[in-house]
């Protein structure tokens, strides 16, 4: 009876152990538009993927505007712990700026492979090539603009720096319309001369 019982439990952990390899080969694959986790101080990079938390295993184009959310995310709330400890006025002086700056440095190197994967997906698409590159200029300028502004209040900065979103997701809406278009225009692969003779009949 035991040896019974360990046989069928050593059936279904293969069976899990084989899943889990399936599920894991096809995220991998699915997500070779990011780096590989680098290993650092002997211990490998971390499995879960930052730079767009949200798509598990979506394509190129997917990856690309869930980071430009999460990235922007990532940098505003630096600055606003810049901004925290060194009031307004002060958060841009001298090295009191420092995370921030190097955040965003880190974010334009991160978002660059997916940017290149996503203009690769739609290059079919000139509107959507268009707009995808417009998109990240925004997402640039958004990044740039996370300085504080002389004069600026408090309300007004946080709106500022937040409204953005809402341009963010109307350029996706955009980008994810002009790739359906796309991909319904999108010519069928040739039909075989045994279907076309059956259709004949």
């Amino acid at each position: 009876m035991v040896s019974h019982l360990q046989g069928v439990l050593s059936v279904r952990l293969g069976i899990l152990a084989t899943l889990a390899a399936s599920i894991f080969s096809a995220s991998v694959s699915a997500q070779s538009y990011l780096a590989k986790p680098q290993v650092v101080g002997g211990n490998p990079g971390p499995a879960h993927n930052y730079v767009c938390p949200n798509v598990e295993a979506g394509g190129a184009l997917d990856c690309y505007l869930d980071a430009v959310l999460h990235l922007y995310t990532m940098c505003r709330h630096v600055k606003s712990l810049e901004i925290i400890e060194y009031g307004y006025d002060r958060s841009g002086d001298g090295t009191n700026a420092a995370k921030s700056d190097s955040c965003i440095t880190k974010q334009k190197g991160n978002i660059a492979r997916p940017l290149q994967s996503a203009l690769n997906e739609v290059r079919a698409s000139k509107l959507a090539t268009e707009e995808l590159r417009g998109l990240h200029d925004l997402w640039l300028q958004s990044l740039a603009a996370l300085k504080w502004l002389a004069g600026e209040s408090d309300e007004d900065y946080k709106v500022r720096t937040g409204f953005v979103y809402a341009d963010f997701a109307q350029r996706a809406d955009v980008i994810r319309e002009a790739v359906t278009v796309m991909r319904a225009s999108a010519p069928r692969g040739p039909i075989r001369q045994a279907s076309r003779d059956k259709a004949v009949r």
